[in-house]
């Protein structure tokens, strides 16, 4: 499992680099045509996807930028015809084959060959929820390094009626593309459907002819880029002094605050009269309906806040060039729309002063915006890091929807529930379902609670309702000021604020003669902390003065002996024990990499982004500070930390924490009687083994067992991964499963391989990389770690490892079996020594990934349950035995080394025993001190006849959790297996429950 990190603390301070295309240059480069083929290979980003590349190197964008395109299909539909169909696509639009790799910190993009594009079919029988599949399906990563960009799934509901949904990422399409590929993928599937001769004879229409490919218009773009001075000098005009909306913050009694990125929608009927009624007032003012929504939102705005200068952003499209017009890519920029409001009583007024600033907009449309925002620097964002164009509006018409031959398709939206904006003014033109037309307000619930964006609704749509009728209604404001807070008591203002929000179980702050205060916060269980958003709840509060300079989430807060806060264990609190202008050797690197990369040299307090810092800047600091000092440290925590003295101080812990966790190795892997202090064990020293999926949960615990052994360890991880494993013993490779050299490149220089890493979610990859990892294979044993899905569904309750797997097989279990085979028929052969199958159920442990898996993986919705105190409702037993089998980290990490040093030969499974769900329940209800009861355990009548879906288990949203089989360990490493100390499940839940 992976988790998806808090997107909006990038996403607020985010100000795209655009470095030059050369340092310098003495005249302006002819622009190339866009259909026009230039240069083969590698070519540049252009500026929208140099944004959405730097957010997922940041840390991933979750699925706010993924493009879910679903379509309910009613006919005899083909998955096969619709495959072939997709790999023709693709092979003629290079963009949804394309990769984005990095090169001397410089992105890049790379069409890599066509290969066939598998069309996923599940059913939906029974009591699945296919809207939750689809969201489910559509919100699974995208890996942008190694592709692909476009996934196919259908879902069948019956014979001849289907959903298709295929799922792009951003970084590869836009609207416009939509359209492009419906139209040419429903030519495609008719001729596919006609055989696969048709595919590859000339194709009728505009499919003869070769199609414009998104590499040429980006080169374009980039070499355009000294083009457009004037225009960057016309934005920097713009929007000086501009200011972000004032968004007010989500209430302290709001409940769990949500995680940045997560869109709540909600919605008020629109009268049709209502609808003509504003386009009357548009053709009046000389606007379109898009203009007077607009000024709407502005006029919205204006009487919640009382700012009369406001700027929102609106997508502006390139697509009315010829030469674009049949381009699938991304074509969009968004264009900030700076308006003053001073002076217009009326809407009316008001909607002609929007029109002229968004006419004057569009004719400077072509300055990507990334571009601007780099050269507004700091002025880009509030004081609070929000940016500056936080807020927009649209006119949404019907979704587009596949028109398939001799099929009857309408669209089906699939809502991700994400939010690239704090909020949005929509109004629907039309719906594909014939219903009346919506006013909708979307919103970001971390920047907004329901009470205030229900307020803005019913705003917007009275505001709607009345300039309709009346374009000469008086705009109103606000009363003015709140009062400012009694700052008389003797607990800081801003800290009896962070004590009260219910997400927040300690807090302090730390006041320093002379700048502002600095906030220290620890979480509490309700919810995840977001420091981003308590200041800028802290700023709608309370007086600038007033406002720390930044909110630090701590796991505890640093104590005296006598129990008082350690002020100067406190990150980026001044030093105490040293003058104020002194660090260590950490600070000291720390220093010159701030000089290096900002170009002059900083105090130890100044602010990375008043220094004119941006993410790509903190992600460059951070890798230059990685290599140097060989400690994990990563963009998002320069752009947290912010400070030199701040970043040293984090780097010194975990400075400490790496001396202290190599200790712990060095003193597990000492024998009995040996004096302390000496190096590792040497006597095991066979050869080095090869770690694929080192940084995972499992992998862990496979580094820790072998450094124990002393065995010598090569990783493979990718490269934004592998500070992560920048200790003693470890040789880094770089590369990832999508990257076949990089695996056979590692293997062969391996005496033992341990191959951990999968995907889970691409068969396809996970078995182009076992080829590729045994084509590097050269001598000594590789041992696969597999899965007990590998067995499918066998008609026996105990599965021992004589037990031949048995269909139906989900696509993981399939790719895993498929694996074991190729890896031992290719054992013993060609110097290769023996292979080990080591079959594995769900892994616990104390890790992160392990902790995620299960607070959102199987598990997961018992763990939510009782989080929140609700009922749990446990599988029914309608067919024997339900519960889990699992397996402690540590426990299968030595069976897997052993099988390292004793191959098997065969396969073996390595379960650490078997939980039943109310006993694991119960537990969880115990240590989470919930309320929650427990139902459930028996079926209903006819319970035994229950339908079986694509993984053969009983259909539904709990099918993760039916498990009937109970699957006996192996022989072979029953010493390794059995629990030691700590290892017994309730002692793992509880460690897994306390981070």
């Amino acid at each position: 499992m992976t988790t998806a990190p808090d997107t909006a603390r990038e996403a607020a301070l985010l100000r795209i680099a655009r470095q030059r295309q050369a340092a310098k240059r003495g005249s302006t480069p002819r622009a190339a045509a866009v259909g026009a083929k230039t240069t083969e290979g590698p070519a540049p980003l252009s500026a929208a996807q140099r944004r959405m590349w730097l957010m997922d190197r940041l840390g991933g964008s979750g699925a706010a930028y993924h493009v879910p395109f679903a379509t309910r299909v009613r006919g005899p539909f083909d998955p096969q015809a619709l495959g072939r169909a997709l790999t023709a696509l693709v092979r003629r639009h290079a963009v949804l084959r394309t990769r984005y790799g990095q090169r001397d910190g410089e992105p890049y993009q790379e069409a890599l060959d066509a290969v066939p594009v598998p069309v996923e079919v599940v059913s939906a029988d029974g009591d699945v929820d296919v809207a939750e599949l689809l969201r489910e399906a559509a919100a699974r990563p995208f890996d942008l390094a190694s592709g692909p960009v476009l996934r196919a799934l259908a879902v069948r509901h019956a014979a001849e009626d289907h959903t298709v949904l295929l799922t792009l990422h951003h970084i590869a399409v836009d609207g416009g593309s939509l359209a492009i590929v419906a139209r040419e993928l429903g030519a495609l599937y008719g001729a596919a459907r006609d055989g696969d001769d048709a595919l590859t004879g000339e194709l009728p229409g505009a499919l003869a002819s070769p199609a414009p490919q998104y590499a040429d218009y980006a080169r374009h773009e980039h070499a355009a880029v000294d083009a457009l001075e004037n225009g960057l000098e016309f934005w920097l005009g713009r929007l000086a002094g501009a200011r972000p909306v004032p968004l007010p913050a989500p209430a302290a009694d709001s409940g769990a605050p949500a995680r940045r990125g997560q869109a709540a929608l909600l919605a008020e009927p629109l009268p049709p009269a209502v609808l003509e009624g504003l386009r009357a007032v548009g053709r009046e003012h000389r606007s379109t309906l898009f203009t007077v929504v607009l000024a709407a939102a502005y006029a919205a705005l204006l009487e919640r806040t009382g700012r009369t200068d406001l700027v929102l952003g609106c997508a502006g499209s390139h697509r009315d060039r010829a030469e674009i017009r049949e381009l699938v890519g991304l074509c969009v920029n968004t264009l900030p729309v700076r308006v003053d409001a001073r002076s217009t009583g009326t809407f009316g007024a008001l909607l002609d002063r929007v029109r002229d600033a968004l006419l004057e907009a569009q004719q400077h449309r072509d300055v990507p915006f990334d571009l601007i925002v780099e050269r507004l620097g700091a002025a880009a964002r509030g004081a609070d890091g929000q940016p500056l164009v936080d807020v927009t509006a649209d006119v949404l018409r019907a979704p587009a929807a596949l028109d398939l031959p001799g099929l009857v398709s309408e669209p089906v939206e699939v809502d991700l529930g994400t939010a690239k904006f704090g909020l949005g003014f929509y109004v629907e033109e039309d719906r594909s379902d014939g219903a009346p037309p919506r006013c909708l307000v979307q919103y970001d619930r971390a920047r907004l609670d329901e009470r205030t964006a229900r307020q803005l609704l019913r705003g917007f749509a009275d505001l709607l309702a009345a300039v309709a009728a009346d374009p000469g209604r008086p705009l109103t404001r606000p009363q003015s000021g709140t009062g400012a807070p009694d700052g008389a008591e003797p607990v800081h203002p801003a800290e009896r604020f962070l004590r009260d929000r219910p997400e927040v179980a300690e807090a302090f702050l730390l006041e320093i003669d002379g700048r502002s205060p600095l906030a220290y916060v620890v979480p509490s269980r309700t919810g995840s902390l977001d420091p981003m958003g308590l200041r800028a709840a802290l700023r709608t509060r309370l007086a600038t003065e007033l406002v720390p300079a930044a909110v630090t989430v701590l796991d505890v807060l640093p104590r005296t002996a006598d129990g008082a806060v350690d002020r100067g264990r406190l990150p980026g609190a001044p030093a105490t024990a040293a003058p104020a202008d002194t660090v260590g050797a950490r600070g000291q690197a720390v220093l010159d990499a701030f000089t290096e990369q900002l170009g002059r040299r900083p105090a130890l307090d100044d602010d990375f982004f008043l220094l004119g810092g941006h993410s790509l800047l903190a992600v460059q600091l951070a890798d230059r500070l990685r290599e140097r000092l060989g400690l994990p440290l990563t963009g998002l925590d320069v752009m947290e930390h912010r400070s030199p003295r701040a970043i040293a101080a984090l780097l010194d812990g975990r400075g400490e924490e790496r001396a202290a966790a190599l200790a712990a190795v060095r003193s597990a892997a000492r024998p009995a009687g040996a004096a302390p202090g000496g190096s590792r064990p040497s006597a095991a020293r066979t050869g080095t083994v090869l770690v694929t999926g080192a940084t995972g949960g499992v992998g862990a615990f496979v580094l820790r067992e072998l450094a124990a052994r002393g065995r010598p360890v090569r990783a493979l991880v990718r490269p934004e991964s592998a500070h992560l494993l920048a200790a003693d013993g470890v040789e880094v490779c770089e590369g990832d499963l999508g990257d076949p050299d990089s695996l056979r490149s590692a293997a062969a220089g391996a005496d033992a391989v341990i191959h951990a890493a999968c995907t889970f979610t691409s068969p396809e990859v996970d078995l182009a990389a076992m080829r590729a990892a045994l084509d590097g294979w050269r001598r000594g044993t590789f041992v696969f770690v597999s899965s007990v899905d590998a067995y499918g569904q066998p008609p026996v309750t105990e599965v021992t490892e004589e037990t031949a797997p048995a269909g139906p097989f989900t696509a993981y279990g399939r790719a895993k079996l498929d694996c074991e085979r190729m890896l031992l028929a290719a054992a013993g052969s060609g110097g290769r020594g023996a292979a080990g199958v080591v079959r594995v159920p769900i892994v616990w442990g104390p890790h992160a990934r392990l902790r995620d898996q299960l607070r959102w993986g199987a598990t997961g919705q018992f763990f939510q349950a009782a989080r929140n105190g609700e009922p749990i409702e446990l599988p029914a037993r309608e067919r024997g035995w339900y519960g889990a089998p699992w397996v402690h980290g540590a426990a299968l990490a030595r069976a897997l080394v052993s099988c390292v040093e004793r191959p098997t030969g065969g396969v073996v499974n390595a379960v650490g025993g078997h939980v039943d769900w109310r006993d694991f329940a119960t537990e969880l209800i115990r240590l989470l001190g919930s309320s929650s009861e427990i139902h459930g355990t028996h079926a209903g009548p006819g319970a035994d006849t229950a339908t079986e879906n694509g993984t053969g288990e009983a259909a539904g949203p709990d099918f993760l959790l039916h498990h009937r089989r109970r699957y006996r360990p192996a022989r072979a490493f029953a010493d390794e297996l059995t629990e030691r100390p700590g290892e017994d499940w309730r002692s793992v839940l509880a460690a897994m429950l306390e981070a």
